[in-house]
């Protein structure tokens, strides 16, 4: 410590009783510290006056803080802290100063009730080891006081105050009480009541007054006092920003103080020159002062805390806070570091080759530290320079994404016309929608406006640009006073460029956008439309979902969670980056996860109202196409229910408390809502809708046992448990395995049954008018002439074949071509057909935002289906061609296959 201080050593050897101090050095509260000195400046040590005693105990303060930095394994960790710290005993001191005012002067102190603010570094708990203490007074009345007699008695107290900290005595000296910085400054009274602030501050206060307000905080007297000041000053100070020329005077304060800088120092300038700490604080008090109008989380009066908040809530990119954030505490950890050498007031780096290696050193340079501390310096402060003028010159209120000339700007006469040559269909239409977005004087209408030039012409590359501008206004004002989305359009513009090309190309993505407009956060992260596990999105949904009370709001909660995973799987689908049997497992995950936490939530809340636990296990067992991992945007959900009582457990009971889960699992789920409700279907079950919704495990065997009909047996092959008890779902798998995987496979009167059956289906469940030849699901060759072929190789071989014991169909394609009980043609036209038409099928969800079922006849939707699997643009007829022959080949291999093979 004497190594690092010269002046404390000094302190130490002169004052060895203060050695206590440094050896007991521990953290301490703010009001331990308030507690210490005012307890020894009313009950002063022997041969000490109370100035005498505020001098002792801060300085014994000031040892032990500096005891406990000076020793820290990293300063640069350390430096809130100590910061923090030095500033909460400056604040105990000023407490410590009113006591002997008021002490001293009685009659003054009962006319009046005081306060202190401390401002700057003091009010922002950032303070140097050496600094002036910057404040402003306030007071108010005693009952029955004239405001003028009041005002006279508290300037009194003030002044006794500010020499009491500021009067050089036999023990020294504290700082001086800086109190320039109240209304008028130097020439206005010292002491002002809360009105006399307000009213100061409402007529002729300068921006740069608003910006020191920044950091107010009430540290001594009258608390009440204190918080009326702070709840007076507030909204003036976080609506500074909407003065005129705002922007511009803050940004002229900064380059005044610039050039104000002896030109013998600007080079050594830790605090004031470029790359130096005012640098950082002006560009954080700017955002702040800026954005901290709407958002309340971000008006910290602390450097490091605004600037992490800025970071967080998306003011400021992660990186360019990281970077500032740690420049700033080398910045102060260096002040600190040559202020304690002597205790001298300084913000210069040293030119001495021995206090620049005893520096370096301090900070953990052990090569060459004089030379490694000047280019760590350096290197911080270049890069403060160029994120100072990123972000304090070019603030959110200005510009983004500025176009190069000025026959880009979107002035009505121009829109009009790039509108109509860029193929918008209703011009008149767009045109508004560009003026709604970029009229006013507001931040978005700005950004907006260099935007929009520029996203005009992604969203008319693709089908339905007007469909696309109309919901990108929806999501702009949806999140018009969410700044980072401002930020997201303005830093990440292959972001901007994904958002308009979805709008233009996706209704179903649009519509989920507009319901859950935060999810467009995703476009600018990495990573960002890459569908998350099953297991993410659970705990996610929990995490939402528990932070409710009631089942409606906590099941709403994870439905929010579900709106951002579908518009995350519908963009990475959109721009290709998913294959179709990744779309159709992320769907299925998202849908499983869902049902698994509303069933947890469900159950506690039948719990609660029972007032005991289930004395059943509940199982959800996944159908079709949910259980064969290959789910549609618009696919239902084929459910069975099972339950299994408890030992002892009364069975009648059990049914009723399983039924009750089961019905509101379904009425939380089919609420309708912005994300597609899920209709959780149990038609599949034992009797369909003539029988129980939801059976004991025993009665399903009894079931299986004695009545299963092979369609049922065939229906099973995609079984999968998706939610519920583990235990109950490994032994219905068990006994159902047996059946769908028959050791005897299929007998010749099940495969004339299954195929009488496929021919029924395919007569009767044709929706009428429909085309056979088109039909994504029940058309020849579509996606359920494969499956029934697929499914028909594995009930029958499976037994045989462990590797088709699998619910996804191309799996199991694939398992029976290695097999050789299908050959590789006919299995690839199958495996083709099912791709192209369940791709065509999720593309036209995608491209209309309801279900479709066949190859749109209308050119426009088959263009805009053709252009989201991956066709150019004009496509809609080739893709109905290619549909047709695709499905053609697959459904000669059904002919072959399925209704010409041999009976044995």
């Amino acid at each position: 410590m004497i190594g690092a201080s010269i002046a404390l050593g000094d302190h130490l050897v002169a004052h060895p009783e203060h050695w206590r101090s440094v050896a007991e050095a521990r953290p301490r509260t703010p009001e331990q510290r308030v507690a210490r000195i005012v307890g020894r400046v009313r009950n002063p040590d022997p041969g000490l006056s109370p100035d005498d005693a505020l001098r002792v105990y801060y300085r014994r303060g000031l040892l032990g803080i500096s005891a406990l930095d000076l020793v820290a394994p990293d300063p640069l960790v350390k430096l809130p802290d100590t910061a923090a710290a030095l500033a909460d005993l400056a604040a105990a001191a000023l407490e410590g100063a009113l006591v002997i005012a008021q002490s001293e002067l009685p009659d003054d102190a009962a006319q009046c009730r005081f306060a202190v603010i401390a401002m700057g570094k003091t009010g922002g708990r950032e303070l140097n080891y050496i600094s002036d203490v910057d404040v402003i007074f306030v007071a108010e009345p005693a009952d029955g006081v004239s405001e003028q007699d009041a005002m006279a008695a508290a300037a009194r107290l003030a002044t006794r105050l500010m020499t009491a900290c500021s009067a050089a005595t036999a023990h020294g000296t504290l700082w001086p009480v800086d109190a320039a910085l109240r209304p008028e400054g130097k020439a206005g009274p010292l002491v002002r009541t809360v009105a006399s602030h307000k009213q100061y501050y409402e007529r002729w206060a300068k921006t740069w007054e608003f910006q020191a307000l920044l950091k107010a905080r009430p540290v001594a007297g009258d608390k009440e006092v204190g918080a009326a000041y702070l709840q007076a000053m507030a909204p003036m100070v976080w609506q500074a920003a909407s003065r005129e020329n705002f922007v511009d005077d803050v940004q002229a304060m900064r380059r005044r103080v610039e050039a104000h800088i002896p030109s013998a120092e600007a080079d050594r300038q830790l605090k004031l020159g470029p790359g130096g700490l005012r640098d950082i604080e002006f560009s954080v008090q700017l955002l702040q002062l800026v954005h901290g109008r709407t958002d309340e989380r971000i008006r910290s009066g602390t450097t490091l805390d605004a600037l992490a908040a800025l970071a967080a809530y998306g003011y400021v990119g992660r990186d360019d806070a990281a970077q500032l954030a740690a420049a700033y505490r080398l910045l102060r950890t260096l002040e600190h570091r040559i202020q304690l050498l002597r205790l001298r007031r300084t913000h210069l780096m040293p030119t001495s080759p021995h206090e620049l290696r005893r520096l370096g050193r301090a900070l953990g340079h052990r090569e060459d530290p004089a030379a490694a501390v000047v280019a760590e310096w350096k290197a911080e402060a270049r890069e403060v320079r160029r994120l100072h003028e990123r972000l304090f010159y070019r603030p959110l209120l200005g510009a983004v994404a500025r176009l190069g000339t000025d026959d880009a700007r979107l002035t009505p006469e121009a829109a009009r016309e790039r509108l109509s040559a860029l193929g918008f269909r209703d011009p008149t239409g767009a045109l508004r929608h560009l003026e709604a977005l970029t009229e006013g004087l507001s931040r978005r209408a700005a950004i907006q406006r260099h935007l929009l030039p520029v996203m005009l012409g992604w969203f008319a590359a693709e089908a339905d640009p007007d469909g696309g501008l109309l919901a990108f206004r929806k999501v702009s004002e949806s999140l018009d006073s969410s700044h980072w989305y401002l930020r997201l359009l303005r830093d990440e513009p292959a972001a901007a460029e994904q958002l308009a090309r979805t709008l233009a190309r996706s209704k179903f993505a649009a519509e989920v956008l507009v319901a859950a407009p935060e999810a467009v956060q995703i476009l600018g992260e990495p990573g960002g439309v890459r569908p998350h596990s099953r297991g993410d999105i659970e705990r996610r949904m929990r995490t939402a979902a528990q932070r409710k009370t009631s089942l409606d709001d906590a099941i709403a909660a994870a439905r929010q969670v579900r709106r951002l995973e579908l518009f995350r799987i519908a963009v990475a689908d959109l721009v290709g980056d998913l294959p179709q049997p990744d779309v159709g497992r992320a769907l299925s995950d998202l849908t499983a996860a869902t049902i698994e936490v509303a069933l947890q939530f469900v159950i506690r809340e039948e719990e609660k109202r029972a007032g005991r636990p289930l004395v059943t296990d509940l199982l959800i067992v996944g159908m079709g196409r949910l259980g064969g991992n290959e789910l549609g945007y618009a696919s239902d959900a084929d459910v069975l229910f099972v339950h299994d009582p408890h030992i002892g457990a009364d069975e009648d009971a059990a049914q009723a408390q399983a039924l009750a889960v089961v019905k509101s699992m379904q009425r939380v789920l089919s609420v309708p809502g912005p994300d597609p409700a899920i209709g959780l279907d149990a038609d599949l079950r034992p009797e369909g809708k003539n029988g129980p919704l939801v059976r004991s495990l025993d009665s399903y065997r009894a079931y299986y046992d004695r009545w299963a009909l092979i369609w049922e047996a065939q229906a099973l092959v995609r079984a999968r448990p998706i939610a519920g008890n583990a235990e109950l779902a490994a032994r219905f798998e068990d006994l159902i395995d047996p059946i769908r995987w028959h050791g005897a496979g299929l007998s010749a009167q099940d495969l004339r049954e299954i195929r009488r059956l496929k021919a029924r289906m395919e007569a009767e469940r044709l929706p009428r008018g429909a085309d056979k030849r088109t039909h994504f699901k029940l058309g020849t060759g579509g996606l359920s002439d494969v499956e029934w072929v697929v499914q028909t190789l594995q009930m029958e071989h499976a037994h045989n074949y462990p590797t088709l014991r699998t619910t996804s169909t191309l799996p199991a394609l694939t398992a029976a071509t290695q097999a050789r009980l299908i050959s590789s043609a006919d299995s690839a036209a199958l495996a083709k057909a099912w791709e192209f038409a369940a791709h065509a099928r999720n593309a036209s969800m995608l491209y209309r935002g309801k279900a479709v079922e066949s190859v749109p006849t209308d050119s426009r939707e088959a263009d805009g289906t053709a252009r989201i699997m991956g066709l150019p643009p004009g496509s809609g007829q080739e893709f109905g061609e290619d549909y047709r022959r695709i499905t053609r080949h697959a459904r000669a291999v059904v002919d072959r296959v399925f209704y010409g093979r041999e009976e044995s």
